[in-house]
């Protein structure tokens, strides 16, 4: 866990540049409230070492970067006792959880507050605009596979994909630097604490998805919360299967989710349903490994 957090860290720098200190009040809140929320409950539930594997913190950093910067507080906090409660603590806490608890409480806020989490804002100015996905989405982006920039018809903006790897895009607040989360991706790589066939499982499927599909692979790659999703939410130990075959049919299966959702669904974003459907099928992938192994 806190060499996730030391992974996070590129991404976390890189929302204070783009969206100020209402980064860091977004990130706060939610640690703080999801830290809160284990303390009570493992006092509810007499349990002991509730926060000596700082997972509390990792759930609220990750819920807090896949939020918009401008979410009432209030909503993120909720969000984040929702997903150690509900999502975390009433399945049997750390290890017992089936759902990612940072992505249930997204999914969460999603459905109680539409509105809220599919407002963006803009870098440094904080005017209100779409992300690229949601341009793409609507038709507002040109197809751009043999152009250095993918141009907007809408207000005279430009996305280039200069801007989609270093972030200085409207999104949720962590997702949007390519940069800074490849740096912790590479971190948690060399650390072998994650494992690569997940991401590269995902990420190849959306890839090869994408190329058929006649999209632009690298936009997608670039765009939305796709890298964040592959490296920090789908290898999740808890809610990612355990052998080797597991993990490619997960990866696999979140990849074209995310891609059918991306293309043919009423959401512009795909990643977050994706895993949490394909976590549903962890038990399942597991059994049916364990059994042909006897």
């Amino acid at each position: 866990m806190r060499d996730v957090l030391i992974a996070l860290l590129p991404a976390g720098l890189a929302s204070l540049v783009f969206f100020g200190w209402r980064a860091v009040w977004l990130i706060g809140v939610c640690v703080g409230a999801a830290v809160l929320t284990e303390y009570l409950a493992a006092q509810f539930f007499k349990k002991k070492n509730y926060l000596n594997d700082c997972s509390a913190v990792v759930t609220g950093v990750l819920l807090a970067f896949v939020l918009p910067p401008s979410l009432p507080l209030w909503m993120a906090a909720l969000g984040a006792v929702f997903a150690i409660l509900l999502v975390k603590e009433l399945f049997g806490g750390l290890g017992h959880n089936i759902f990612n608890p940072a992505l249930g409480g997204r999914a969460f806020l999603l459905a109680s507050f539409p509105v809220w989490l599919t407002t963006w804002t803009r870098p440094f100015d904080a005017v209100t605009t779409a992300t690229p996905l949601a341009l793409a989405k609507s038709g507002q982006l040109l197809d751009a596979v043999s152009r250095a920039t993918v141009q907007a018809s809408a207000a005279g903006q430009a996305v280039n994909y200069w801007d989609l790897f270093l972030g200085n895009v409207a999104g949720s607040l962590g997702e949007t630097s390519a940069l800074a989360l490849l740096l912790g991706a590479a971190y948690l790589l060399y650390r072998q604490v994650i494992d690569w066939r997940i991401p590269l499982g995902y990420l190849g499927t959306v890839a090869l998805f994408m190329f058929f599909a006649h999209e632009n692979v690298a936009f997608h790659l670039l765009a939305g919360g796709l890298l964040l999703g592959a490296f920090f939410m789908a290898t999740d130990y808890t809610t990612s299967p355990m052998t080797r075959r597991g993990k490619w049919i997960f990866a696999i299966g979140c990849g074209i989710l995310t891609s059918v959702i991306r293309l043919w669904g009423g959401y512009p974003e795909g990643v977050c349903y994706s895993i949490l459907i394909m976590n549903m099928f962890v038990p399942l992938l597991d059994r049916l490994d364990e059994a042909k192994s006897k």
